[in-house]
């Protein structure tokens, strides 16, 4: 297939996507190509394979603008992704293009762009649209918290400075506010002020709960963005799209982490996972978080999709602003709810002590 270079000999993301768009671009020969874009990617389906593009993007957190920062950053997904998904990522391909702007997957020619090859995993088994689709069984969430376990239980613990830890959850705390306080959002100021009274409440009153989980040796390089549609409940489930593009937001306390995908859980329908996830983990590990911990991780996590989710409007078309505002309330309603329980197990606490 051939591509439109631009003057400078460069060809668009446009240019790109319209060509994998396309059946006749990849080596298989599929009978049709699904896409899916996302805020830093687009995927494409065929019958069997899932390829992902990195956009060139750049924000404060990650930096994919240069063809050579996107290779770095497939390779490194590739890498990451091995233990929790093996099997799955099947490697790093080029597309390239010859002298007569052709394009081919089998690197002959310039490469104008580097795409992560995976296997395309079952859509009725993801964890998603199982919860959606009322399917979803304490036995499933069971295999996929052994997985998690043993995930966890290699990793090596990493000792963080306990002051360091604090402030950067301090930090998140105030960039969420400051974002969700947005007028134009049109959030309850009431309820935004609420939750981020307790949540700081309980970082400032309680520091000795954080502190203990750095000396405890809990603190791991986990998967950064652990959300119910990267887990597929094959027979072996795996977990995939493990956070590539920054280090320190894979630093991570497992009951955050945890809290974080029973959150995501609960939000789509199911409050089975959070009891299921945390009993395999605590039986296992031995590891018991508090329930004032998970009730601040639970809050804090969903700040913070809330926060996400209202920033998509910076960027979608505005006919979907009310969709993402709408998400965002969502999150907004669990982090009331989980900011609640905090302060009143807090305040128990405080009374037995």
């Amino acid at each position: 297939m051939n591509m439109q270079a631009q003057p400078n000999g460069d060809f668009s993301l446009e240019a790109k996507v319209a060509l994998l768009k396309t059946p006749g671009t990849y080596p298989e020969s599929p009978t049709r190509v699904d896409s899916i874009e996302t805020h830093m990617s687009w995927v494409f389906l065929t019958d069997r394979h899932a390829y992902k593009l990195k956009k060139p993007v750049r924000y404060p957190y990650l930096d994919f603008s240069s063809l050579a920062a996107r290779e770095r950053f497939c390779r490194e997904e590739y890498r990451l992704n091995q233990p929790l998904a093996p099997g799955v990522y099947l490697g790093v391909v080029p597309l390239a293009v010859d002298d007569t702007n052709t394009a081919h997957f089998d690197g002959k020619g310039r490469v104008v762009e580097w795409l992560v090859k995976m296997r395309r995993l079952p859509e009725d088994r993801m964890l998603d649209q199982l919860i959606k689709a009322g399917r979803l069984v304490p036995v499933d969430v069971a295999s996929v918290a052994d997985v998690l376990v043993g995930f966890y239980r290699k990793a090596t613990p990493l000792m963080l400075d306990v002051n360091a830890y604090r402030g950067r959850l301090s930090a998140t705390m105030t960039r969420n506010r400051d974002v969700l306080a947005t007028p134009s959002f049109g959030f309850s100021a009431e309820q935004l002020r609420t939750v981020f009274e307790k949540l700081s409440a309980f970082l400032t009153n309680a520091p000795e709960v954080f502190d203990q989980r750095i000396r405890e040796g809990r603190m791991v390089e986990g998967h950064g963005d652990l959300r119910p549609e990267h887990v597929c409940l094959e027979s072996r489930p795996v977990v995939f799209d493990r956070l590539e593009f920054n280090r320190d937001l894979r630093i991570i306390d497992p009951a955050d982490e945890l809290a974080f995908l029973s959150m995501e859980c609960e939000r789509l329908g199911s409050t089975l996972v959070r009891d299921v996830l945390f009993e395999t983990y605590g039986r296992a590990t031995g590891d018991r978080p508090l329930q004032t911990l998970i009730n601040f991780y639970t809050a804090h996590r969903a700040c913070l999709r809330a926060r996400l989710a209202a920033l998509h409007t910076v960027d979608a078309p505005p006919s979907r602003w009310p969709h993402w505002l709408d998400v965002a309330r969502d999150y907004l309603q669990i982090a009331a709810d989980y900011a609640d329980r905090l302060a009143r197990a807090a305040a128990d606490s405080s009374r037995c002590g």
